[in-house]
């Protein structure tokens, strides 16, 4: 596969097929279209045509906030090498696009995957300012990363997994992307009775066994969870896609 994608690609690659695989085994390994939302309206703000992105670079981007903080200890996690391929899947602002952008050398490529229009364009802006050349941002679905199959190396998914509405879709979408042997890192907040602020308990949908093995039923093998010092209120889960 070569990186020229477009940039703000809707989906183009969801019509692609691999050369060992027949379009009627594609269409056969799709979940039925007729799955439920599993959240309703979780994804609103973030199709608003008016939304403020700046709003957002506020929350996100900032060092009270765990997962920026440890950008550094992620990184190192993720384990991004030179020439990997790499999908940030829910990119939001695109900060770890362009650490992996970074990580991945001139060789590699990411590719930032987003539902919102106005967080695609942001990435874009971002990286033509920062000269980053080697990120393509993705407009995904609702229901599917929307890049073709065996195209990444790498999967990374950071408190974006309860924003997925169709998990089993999106999780097989993913499971096509990665490459056999690709890993897939995810990272959300821990929601536990009584111990969870009420912002988790009322905005994140279930708790990280339920996350779990939604993962695994999609085709992921667990490999641990690693532990990040800074968290106190994410985990980070280590999966993989298995070789044949």
């Amino acid at each position: 596969m070569t990186p020229g994608f477009t940039p703000g690609l809707l989906c183009l690659a969801s019509l692609l097929v691999s050369a060992d695989e027949t379009p009627d085994q594609t269409a056969a390994s799709q979940p039925p279209a007729a799955a439920k939302s599993v959240n309703p309206g979780i994804n609103r703000s973030f199709l608003d045509p008016e939304m403020d992105v700046e709003k957002f670079l506020d929350r996100f981007e900032v060092e009270s906030r765990e997962v920026f903080a440890a950008r550094q200890r992620v990184l190192d996690i993720c384990d991004i090498q030179p020439g990997m391929r790499v999908a940030d899947v829910g990119a939001g602002t695109g900060f770890y696009s362009r650490l992996f952008a970074s990580a991945t050398g001139p060789d590699g490529w990411v590719y930032a995957v987003d539902l919102s229009p106005k967080f695609a364009a942001h990435i874009n802006e971002q990286a033509q300012s920062g000269g980053v050349d080697n990120l393509t941002t993705v407009l995904c679905t609702e229901r599917s990363i929307c890049l073709p199959p065996e195209s990444v190396d790498r999967a990374f998914i950071c408190d974006t997994y309860h924003h997925f509405e169709y998990p089993q879709q999106t999780l097989a979408s993913i499971h096509r992307a990665l490459k056999p042997g690709g890993v897939l890192i995810v990272i959300d907040f821990e929601r536990i009775p009584g111990v969870s602020r009420e912002f988790i308990l009322g905005h994140v949908r279930a708790g990280k066994e339920v996350f779990r093995k939604e993962i695994a039923t999609a085709g992921f093998t667990f490999e641990k969870e690693v532990s990040v010092a800074a968290f106190r209120e994410n985990y980070l889960l280590r999966f993989r896609k298995p070789s044949p």
